[in-house]
């Protein structure tokens, strides 16, 4: 195993990461509904969902899917029905206002939004078949632990540290006020790309 190995993987995947999916329409979205802090904790959920399916694919996960094709099937419908799910509250919520600090009301907890973030990001199983292939493609097959650990540590970073840059972007006050100008229109637009994100999860 060597730096050059390493940085490679820590490449692919930075790119990835960046790449838009229902994470970063959720991140946007959190961001400029209920600021930094609660987008950062979903962040923060979302390095933890790229971490468990880092970790699944070394441990040999997809080729468990390949072995038992239902099962893949099977978590591909539940993570597109969830997506699908989030989109229908979007949608069904999108012309309530944003409840304001004088109304006593307080944003999504953080704990909530680290939850949120890891079944969010748990619902695409189709991670653990890209870190699989990426792994399998560039790791020598006995790449020493200490290897093991860094390169999930870099993956934990890459996810998290991309979305709390996200989150800042999109927490500062022109941002947040656009969203609030635009909410209603902006929300179904959101709904509908988290849907159809969930659709082709579901079915491709």
């Amino acid at each position: 195993m060597s730096w050059v190995i390493f940085l490679s993987i820590v490449g692919i995947h930075l790119v990835a990461a960046m790449s838009p999916g229902p994470s970063f329409v959720m991140s946007v979205r959190t961001a400029a509904s209920d600021g930094f802090g609660v987008a950062t904790a979903l962040a923060l959920g979302f390095g933890l969902g790229a971490t468990i399916w880092a970790i699944a694919a070394m441990a040999g996960l997809a080729f468990l899917f390949e072995l038992v094709p239902a099962l893949f099937t099977t978590l591909k419908i539940a993570g597109g029905a969830f997506l699908l799910f989030i989109a229908a509250k979007m949608w069904r919520h999108a012309d309530a206002p944003l409840a304001a600090p004088a109304d006593g009301a307080t944003p999504r907890s953080a704990g909530s939004a680290i939850r949120l973030g890891l079944i969010t990001f748990a619902a695409n199983p189709k991670t653990a078949v890209f870190f699989a292939a990426v792994f399998v493609g560039l790791l020598p097959p006995d790449i020493p632990l200490v290897w093991r650990i860094a390169i999930i540590g870099a993956v934990f970073a890459n996810e998290t540290l991309w979305y709390i840059a996200v989150a800042r972007l999109f927490s500062l006050p022109r941002p947040r006020a656009a969203y609030t100008r635009f909410k209603s229109m902006i929300d179904r637009l959101f709904g509908g790309l988290i849907g159809l994100f969930g659709v082709k999860i579901a079915l491709t």
